[in-house]
């Protein structure tokens, strides 16, 4: 089993030495390798069972770090970056030759994010390393938003846990493309819409998924599922659907249908879309392991991070016919 704790030294040393580090950030706990160690980052696919095809995000402690991975680095980035960051945002950017391919899965461009996790950016300082991240969970499952999730799935594969506590977000980052002349969202994600916009001064467009070569995290149709069968939205159809079998309910603010109460996770009795991101992922797994038949989960607000919620739950519930 992992080791567990909040050694930094102890993580530099490991990360240094080629091995593999589960990391909090203040979205999900992330898997991460020296992005300059192929080797390493070819271990975190293999940890993972991640396809090749799927990028990785490359963490760093500031801007200032930025020259050895992307360039040239336009003045939209900088913008965004002085506002937004450190945060819950991923910026596409123009790949720096000296990044390898397989970070990037061949894409001409790289995914980065300045974590605002305090213990990650401590260790990003300390290790005075880029780290390719993608968050700690077998591909496509749940994502982890504690230390003992990531023990509970991958504790016999990596040798050490940075433990810093519960994901005070709880969903992966909200990635914009700024590779070409417009930017582009191509995921929903810990920073609302809202805030992108306002701080470049116009609206922005949103790409619609990829299912074969996404050029960033989190664009495959299926992905973020529980073990087990989830329907979305239309609950009440839903709940014809399941009579008679074990359900277990996620909503927003109040009790749908009449699941017993273990079986129901109300995210926010109070109404806030913060702590219902925050939730999410966790509920979501209890349910998963607690042995019911169906999921089903409601459609939230289509504002602020709710767009968010959906798109998650839209990609749990995907089923290929």
């Amino acid at each position: 089993m992992a080791e567990t704790g909040t050694d930094i030294s102890r993580a530099s040393q490991l990360l240094h030495a080629g091995a593999l580090v589960a990391i909090p950030t203040e979205t999900v706990y992330g898997l991460a390798a020296n992005a300059f160690n192929a080797e390493a980052v070819a271990r975190v696919f293999e940890v993972k069972k991640r396809p090749g095809f799927d990028p990785l995000i490359v963490h760093l402690a500031d801007a200032e770090h930025l020259k050895e991975i992307a360039e040239p680095i336009p003045d939209a980035f900088y913008r965004l970056y002085e506002k937004l960051s450190p945060g819950p945002i991923t910026y596409i950017l123009p790949k720096h030759p000296k990044v390898p391919d397989l970070v990037t899965a061949g894409n001409a461009t790289v995914g980065v994010r300045f974590p605002r996790h305090p213990l990650t950016r401590d260790l990003l300082l300390h290790a005075k390393l880029a780290l390719a991240a993608p968050s700690a969970n077998p591909f496509g499952y749940i994502s982890p938003t504690s230390a003992q999730h990531v023990e509970d799935q991958l504790g016999d594969h990596i040798p050490y846990i940075l433990d810093g506590g519960p994901c005070s977000v709880g969903l992966e980052s909200t990635i914009i493309d700024l590779s070409k002349k417009e930017p582009a969202i191509l995921r929903l994600g810990g920073m609302a819409l809202s805030e992108i916009e306002e701080t470049l001064g116009a609206p922005i467009q949103k790409v619609q998924v990829s299912s074969s070569k996404p050029q960033a995290p989190g664009m495959l149709s299926a992905h973020y599922a529980p073990r087990t069968p989830l329907l979305f939205g239309h609950m009440e159809r839903h709940l014809k659907v399941a009579k008679g079998k074990k359900i277990g309910i996620i909503s927003f603010c109040k009790r749908v249908g009449s699941a017993p109460e273990a079986q129901q996770h109300v995210l926010s009795p109070s109404g806030d879309l913060r702590e219902a991101a925050a939730k999410l992922f966790a509920s979501m797994r209890l349910l998963d392991q607690s042995g019911v038949e169906l999921i089903l989960a409601e459609k939230f607000p289509e504002e602020g991070l709710g767009k968010a919620i959906n798109d998650r739950l839209q990609r749990a519930a995907f089923r290929e016919e």
